[in-house]
């Protein structure tokens, strides 16, 4: 038997190459960090107090809302804290969890992204059917599934990259724990692992990309078929919003795990943008792009203590 001192804990040295700049990153990100709890809770409060709102569409907005406000949360907190001069060790099953939920939600926004666009397939390409096919009881059960699928994706790849043995160094080069990094640190062969992870997290993102793709081509051929001009302004500014945010959301992705050569300081660059930057901007994009969104979000501001019942 090989005599392994197991690691109790990590220390994450943080983004590289920015050593000096705590005080400033710490500012930038503190501030992106408060304006995505703020803007999410305000699409959250704007959809939850207007009956006009719920709807399949608003009700997966709702979620992905909700998941815009846990995902940075993964990271965030951690690193205020080490930038603000606090230790920046974390322990192991501090680490097991940030990688854990950092696949889970992730994840299950990759799939929501997908439910998503086939709510608005539906709505554009079969508007009398529409509140057949996407009932209460279909959105419970597809919302369900994204969180299900989201775990078993998330499981599976905590569970490879922790079952490796970790007895040598403890120094993670990036500022939380995820698969790349922490595989660099394990003891054993991961040549394996690393490709099985990379078909694993490659090929999910990649078939919810086919199917979010297929849904909106066959979106476009119904859109173009609109002879209204102000139809088909009103259909592709319904889905304007949505394609924004998948482009925001895919471009990190793909950047980050499927390069054959990484690159520790574009990764941690886009990984940051990718977790605070995108989830800050989904309200602006999907308010912005929405008017009624943006009526329930006035109603509110000027009257917050108003009832559903009174729209």
């Amino acid at each position: 038997m090989r005599n392994l001192s197991v690691v109790t804990q990590f220390i994450l040295l943080g983004i590289p190459n920015t050593e000096g700049l705590e005080t400033m990153l710490f500012v930038l990100f503190l501030s992106f960090y408060i304006f995505t709890l703020i803007g999410n809770l305000l699409i959250l409060t704007a959809i939850i107090s207007s009956t006009r709102l719920h709807t399949p569409m608003y009700f997966f907005l709702c979620k992905l809302s909700i998941f815009d406000i846990f995902f940075p949360s993964v990271s965030s907190p951690k690193m205020l804290f080490y930038l603000s001069g606090n230790s920046r060790a974390i322990s192991y099953a501090g680490c097991v969890c940030q990688l854990f939920f950092y696949h889970f939600l992730g994840c299950t926004e990759c799939f929501l992204y997908t439910v998503m666009a086939y709510d608005r397939f539906v709505a554009i390409c079969y508007p009398l059917r529409y509140s057949i096919i996407i009932s209460h009881r279909v959105c419970a059960i597809l919302a369900t599934g994204t969180s299900f699928f989201g775990c078993i994706q998330a499981t599976f790849l905590t569970t490879l990259t922790f079952q490796l043995p970790y007895c040598g160094p403890n120094e993670v080069d990036y500022y939380f724990c995820d698969i790349p990094v922490m595989l660099k640190l394990a003891c054993a062969d991961t040549s394996a692992l690393e490709m099985v992870g990379f078909i694993s997290v490659g090929l999910m993102p990649l078939s919810c990309f086919l199917l979010i793709l297929t849904s909106y081509s066959f979106i476009v051929c119904a859109i173009l078929r609109i002879r209204s001009a102000e139809g088909r302004r009103r259909a592709f500014s319904t889905c304007s919003a949505h394609l924004t945010a998948i482009l925001l959301f895919y471009m990190p992705v793909v950047l980050i795990y499927l390069r054959p050569t990484p690159s520790p300081w574009l990764d941690a660059t886009v990984q940051v943008l990718n977790n605070l930057v995108t989830p800050m901007l989904n309200p602006l994009i999907y308010s912005l792009r929405n008017k009624e969104v943006k009526s329930s979000l006035w109603k509110f501001l000027h009257n917050p203590g108003f009832l559903p019942e009174q729209l």
